[in-house]
């Protein structure tokens, strides 16, 4: 059992799944035996807006509520969702995020801003280990996009103390029968794309 609460920042865009997500990590951890607190902050996401998932796991977890500067994974399920939540990540800290660009709702009447580039170098410049994988491709690929976020579970995995057992018992709680062998592909699917992305950073 692992002595160390861990913290993890889901974050995306509303109808990303990634509440799902959220739950489906707080799962793996309970599966694990360990302590699990999640908290949601939906915001406009049915609308298309930001929201963020708090979750933390260890043998002790008193609060819900990460503070800035002390998350150890951030998994961004958009590029300017990692932006968006860097400053939550602790020195050294990790980004998982789909090579995914969605635009913000603009305001009627106010200029559009230009759409951030180059965002994983910018947050490997600030010292982040970032894993960026093509998680909605890989979804349509395995036939329905709504399971890019598992795929992006799947690639986060690699990051956090959690047995593939643990996750596997997750799955099997979190999605239906009909859905489980789908979002089982997607999870492998994840840890392989993750797996292939830190060896292509490795190689420079």
């Amino acid at each position: 059992m692992h002595d160390k609460t861990i913290n993890v920042l889901m974050a995306g865009v509303g109808g990303q799944g990634t509440l799902v997500g959220s739950e489906t990590l707080a799962l793996a951890a309970l599966a694990a035996g360990l302590k699990a607190k999640q908290s949601e902050v939906h915001g406009v996401a049915q609308r298309g807006g930001s929201v963020v998932s708090h979750v933390r796991f260890g043998k002790e977890v008193y609060s819900p509520l990460i503070r800035c500067g002390d998350v150890d994974v951030l998994y961004a399920a958009e590029r300017l969702e990692a932006l968006r939540y860097a400053h939550y990540l602790k020195k050294g800290g990790a980004v998982v995020m789909d090579d995914r660009a969605i635009k913000p709702i603009q305001m009627p009447g106010v200029a559009e801003a230009p759409y951030p580039e180059n965002v994983s170098q910018f947050l490997r410049d600030k010292g982040f280990s970032v894993i960026v994988v093509p998680a909605i491709q890989a979804a349509v690929d395995l036939g329905d996009k709504r399971c890019a976020n598992v795929v992006l579970l799947g690639a986060m995995s690699h990051l956090v103390p959690l047995s593939d057992e643990a996750w596997q018992t997750a799955l099997e709680q979190r999605f239906p029968e009909k859905l489980l062998d789908l979002n089982r592909r997607a999870f492998a699917e994840g840890k392989r794309l993750a797996t292939e992305a830190a060896a292509k950073s490795a190689a420079g």
